[in-house]
């Protein structure tokens, strides 16, 4: 295999996804799928060769093509695992969007049959992607934050409910498995990715259910007007938060938040016992000495170290921020594009595989769960205490 051929499979966030893959040397996208045909015209313009694309409306057909190799599935949640099941069954390899699923039910239906097909099967995640997040995950691996004990995770739009697919407002969608996602998802994987074993958490719709809250998809600042037949269908949380706790004594606190009266946020901090960490901007807190590791690192990523005073002041508080490590998101977007092709071409192993995304949905789901019932669930058992 020269080129992995690809499909790409819904035109909302299969369209980053999509150029990403297709801006790869050795992938070409070759088809395109979606139920609206001028979502599918309009996104194949932008590829390197249109004319060359197929467009599918119906996906058990994009399925059985002999012509494609991979398939990015950018649905709704509810319709990741099932069209997830049929890609596998039929040898393609997978690149889902997050979250995996709408349930751990089905997650865990969608990690056995990915598995036991032998096919790549990996997460999309921006956030886990991103230059800032990847940097500091390199940083906590080289052990500069000692041991990190916990962390605190938040993604907060003050008016951000997506007002174009009902998918999002169902029952399966919502802001947590929506925008919690990425935050829980990131700072679990800079945490050393520890086994969770409970958590407790609270939910709701504030703004959903009256209206409010709404933006459109072509003009994300502007509120936008949501009638009545489409809010009154709202069956999912628009805010949610929770903590978690890990088998190995650490701690997670996240939230997230589609509207509220608050300014937008997305913001991970990290605490260890030899140093601290923000990600955006991606800012070190250390007492000094700094080792040079961290220095060497920073190179790798083009990020250059800017700090208020003396980096070999020793005992006292030093604050260092990451300069060009912020940058636009297609790079995240790439990074997420060329690693599934490595592994696929080169045999390189996933580092954001499906079961990845089986953790962090037994995560959402417990506090959902735990949210719904009032009461700590225990992950590890599944039960309520």
């Amino acid at each position: 295999m020269n080129k992995v051929r690809v499909a790409v499979v819904g035109m909302g966030i299969g369209r980053p996804n999509g150029l990403a893959l297709a801006s790869n040397p050795r992938a070409e996208v070759v088809a395109l799928c979606d139920l609206v045909e001028e979502s599918m015209t309009d996104f194949a313009a932008l590829l390197p060769q249109p004319d060359a694309v197929r467009l599918y409306t119906d996906f058990d057909e994009l399925c059985r093509s002999r012509e494609i190799d991979a398939i990015f599935i950018g649905t709704p949640n509810q319709l990741h695992v099932p069209m997830g099941l049929k890609a596998v069954a039929h040898d393609k390899h997978v690149l889902v969007t997050k979250p995996l699923a709408d349930s751990v039910e089905a997650a865990e239906r969608m990690v056995e049959a990915a598995e036991a097909a032998g096919v790549v099967n990996m997460m999309s995640l921006s956030t886990r992607f991103s230059a800032e997040v990847q940097y500091m995950g390199a940083l906590a691996r080289l052990g500069t934050f000692g041991e990190l004990y916990y962390a605190r995770a938040r993604s907060i739009r003050r008016n951000g409910i997506p007002a174009w697919n009902t998918g999002f407002i169902r029952k399966g969608g919502g802001a947590f498995r929506d925008m919690g996602v990425h935050v829980l998802d990131a700072a679990w994987w800079m945490l050393g990715m520890p086994r969770p074993v409970s958590v407790t958490g609270v939910a709701g719709a504030r703004f959903g259910p009256r209206g409010l809250g709404f933006f459109g998809r072509k003009t994300p600042d502007e509120v936008a007007a949501a009638p009545r037949s489409y809010y009154s269908q709202f069956a999912a949380d628009d805010y949610a938060g929770g903590f978690i706790r890990f088998e190995d004594g650490g701690a997670l606190q996240v939230e997230s938040f589609w509207a509220s009266h608050q300014p937008g946020d997305l913001q991970i901090e990290l605490f260890g016992e030899e140093a601290g960490a923000q990600v955006r901007p991606p800012t070190l807190y250390t007492n000094g000495p700094v080792p040079t590791a961290v220095f060497e690192t920073a190179k790798r990523f083009d990020a250059k170290p800017v700090a208020g005073r003396s980096l070999k002041d020793e005992g006292r508080p030093l604050d260092i921020t990451f300069d060009g490590l912020t940058k636009e998101r297609s790079k995240a977007w790439n990074a997420i594009a060329d690693h599934f092709i490595d592994c696929i071409l080169d045999g390189v192993p996933c580092e954001a595989p499906l079961r990845h995304g089986l953790t962090a949905q037994k995560m959402m789901e417990g506090l959902l769960m735990s949210a719904e019932t009032g009461r700590e669930l225990r992950l590890d058992s599944g039960r309520v205490d």
